[in-house]
């Protein structure tokens, strides 16, 4: 398992629930979300990760549980790590996926090859 299925099917529960089109694709050892064509939210191994823009990441980064994003050893401004217990609740999850599609109008799409 690369990457948390449970937490997958919360995830996808939520988008379909809300009637929200996305795309899931694998990368990067894990699952991505696309909504608009643009990398939105993803799972890698058990942890959520949020695509919530620079400004927002200031403040986010205080919740427990959240943290800088750092694949290669290098931070990637505007994403975030959620760690499993920082999501365990439905609302702690909705919260974080809320997160994501506010900054999701405003985050530039990777371009199509």
């Amino acid at each position: 398992m690369a990457y948390n299925e449970y937490l997958q099917e919360r995830i996808e529960s939520v988008l379909n629930d809300r009637n929200i089109p996305f795309r899931s694709i694998k990368m990067m050892g894990g699952l991505c979300y696309m909504i608009d064509e643009k990398m939105c939210l993803g799972i890698v191994k058990d942890e959520l990760m949020a695509r919530v823009g620079a400004e927002a990441a200031k403040d986010l980064l205080k919740k427990k549980g959240a943290r800088q994003m750092d694949m290669t050893k290098r931070p990637m401004t505007g994403y975030l790590f959620v760690e499993p217990e920082a999501i365990d609740y439905e609302s702690d999850l909705e919260f974080w996926i809320d997160q994501c599609l506010a900054f999701n109008p405003q985050a530039t799409s990777s371009k199509k090859k």
